[in-house]
């Protein structure tokens, strides 16, 4: 299990390194494009194998407590180590990255986004992964740091350098934001580590706070969560986020949405619920309010972009509505109790199955009718997919019903414990306040629904011997084999998880309670 571990989160890096490297002369196939795409889609499969064999060594009886774990001194002189392990709340994340990624690249290597050398591009996915892979893994704060950093230059560039219009200037919008904020949360983190003499999460979470003043628990808070906001998105610190999710290639926001959003939310559970709970009571009320601002403005946002004539980009509308779903997840932290943190982790595991889901269909309608444009897709008498394409048609639906929070989905479940974690708050905070924000989340839901509802009718439905106005008359084909075989695993774990919770719930549940009673539980 420590092995399993160990490859896990260092493979991604190695075979990054191998890609960049001349293809053996027996294994080049076709060309040394189609080599080194071959090379993605096996490291990250091996990855993916690696990780399922840890879920299934995992001890899903004591799922509180960290397992596999490696724990090697790195810098001394700071108290700094190599730790790694996994608990209820890091291996439901770990397993969902494996799987996006290996996605991804299965995706790519039939459908490679224009731009330059597809050595750079898998070596850049494969570090991407890295990243990600050891955000979830890692048990010591400045590793934390360095893993949660990882991830910004290659995203810079698959945005900058395989991207779509404007993709420099999304490019330098995602990575100046980012870039300021994890200033802000390192400064945080070293008041952490300084003042309490340790680096190591699993001792801070035992510690529960203990060791740190109120003043510095709140300047932690701040600071931290201020960094881990940024990447959530959280309203206001959101705006990088529809341009990023614009210009990207469709693998690209697939891994923003399915992945790199949850590190933020991520670091709220792992770092600040457990470390600084003084700190974070304070500020749970104004962490609520932003989240449910966040759901109805991202609902409203989405909105406005379906309404005919408004010229709304589906990317775009997207991921306005991935502000809004991390809205629900940040409410269900700021409640402080085990219902909403359990239910926070639920959603985070159902927005990366189901918007990357959305993503992955939207890029192929792009490909399809080369516009993401609702206004042009709809036309005068809708796109027609039921008719054209219903395959296709049919997938967008569903994912759009399963992002509603139809029940029965995974949309659901996460999204109502989440609200009801909010209607009965933990003990200290304000009720009357959490009342409000509820109900601002209920309102939100109803939003989501007429914005996806909305979508689904002017794409989905129509006349399908008319064309959508204006363009040239296109053969529109159906879901391919390679499409399946990407989306697929998305929609069957979207059912599995709306219809068994329990699968989730099971893992989380233990190591939510023991995380919040500070280790004793």
């Amino acid at each position: 299990m420590q092995f399993l571990l160990a490859f896990v989160v260092a493979a991604p890096l190695l075979g990054a390194a191998a890609a960049l490297l001349p293809a053996p002369p027996g294994l080049k196939g076709k060309s040394p494009e189609q080599a080194v795409l071959r090379h993605g889609v096996t490291v990250t499969g091996v990855i993916l194998a690696a990780a399922v064999a840890l879920a299934l060594g995992f001890d899903h009886d004591a799922p509180a407590g960290f397992q596999a774990t490696t724990d090697l001194s790195w810098i001394p002189a700071l108290n700094v180590r190599i730790h790694l392990g996994i608990d209820g709340i890091s291996l439901p994340l770990l397993l969902m990255t494996a799987l996006l990624f290996f996605l991804c690249a299965l995706y790519s290597y039939f459908k490679l986004p224009e731009g330059p050398s597809p050595k750079a591009f898998v070596a850049l996915l494969l570090v991407l992964e890295c990243g990600t892979l050891a955000t979830f893994a890692v048990l010591d704060l400045l590793l934390f740091f360095l893993a949660f950093e990882m991830v910004l230059i290659p995203m810079y560039f698959l945005i900058a350098r395989w991207g779509g219009a404007q993709r420099q200037a999304a490019a330098w919008k995602f990575i100046l934001y980012t870039l300021l904020g994890s200033v802000v949360m390192l400064l945080g983190l070293l008041l952490i580590g300084l003042n309490s003499g340790t680096f190591d999460m699993v001792a801070l979470a035992s510690d529960n706070g203990r060791e740190l003043s109120h003043t510095t628990q709140l300047l932690a808070v701040l600071a931290i969560g201020i960094g881990l906001a940024v990447k959530t998105p959280m309203w206001p610190l959101h705006s990088w986020l529809p341009d990023a999710h614009t210009a990207a290639p469709t693998v690209g926001s697939v891994l923003l949405a399915g992945v790199l959003l949850k590190m933020g939310t991520y670091g709220f559970v792992r770092i600040l619920l457990p470390v600084t709970p003084d700190g974070m009571a304070t500020f749970a009320p104004y962490l609520g309010a932003f989240a449910a601002i966040g759901i109805v403005y991202g609902s409203l946002a989405c909105l406005s972009l379906a309404r005919k004539g408004n010229k709304g980009d589906l990317k775009r509308l997207i991921a306005y509505s991935s502000v809004g779903h991390m809205g629900f997840v940040l409410l269900g932290i700021a409640s402080m109790t085990p219902t909403g943190v359990n239910g926070a982790l639920f959603a985070n595991i159902a927005h990366g199955l189901i918007t990357g889901l959305l993503f992955f269909l939207v890029g192929a309608l792009k490909e399809r009718y080369k516009t993401a444009d609702l206004d042009t897709l709809a036309g005068a008498t809708g796109a027609a997919l039921y008719g054209r394409a219903p395959r296709l048609g049919a997938l967008l639906a569903f994912a759009a019903v399963a992002s509603l929070g139809l029940p029965g989905l995974a949309g659901f479940w996460g999204e109502m414990l989440a609200l009801f974690g909010a209607f009965d708050p933990a003990q200290g905070l304000s009720r009357p306040a959490f009342l409000t924000y509820t109900a601002f989340g209920a309102f939100g839901t109803l939003l989501t629904a007429a914005y996806l509802l909305t979508v689904v009718r002017r794409v989905c439905m129509g006349d399908p011997n008319a064309l959508p106005e204006p363009g040239p008359a296109l053969e529109l084909a159906d879901i391919q084999r390679y499409e399946f075989a990407a989306w697929t695993p998305l929609a069957a774990l979207t059912v599995l998880a709306g219809l068994w919770p329990a699968v989730l719930l099971g893992l989380t549940d233990p190591a939510v309670q023991k995380l919040l009673a500070g280790g004793n539980a």
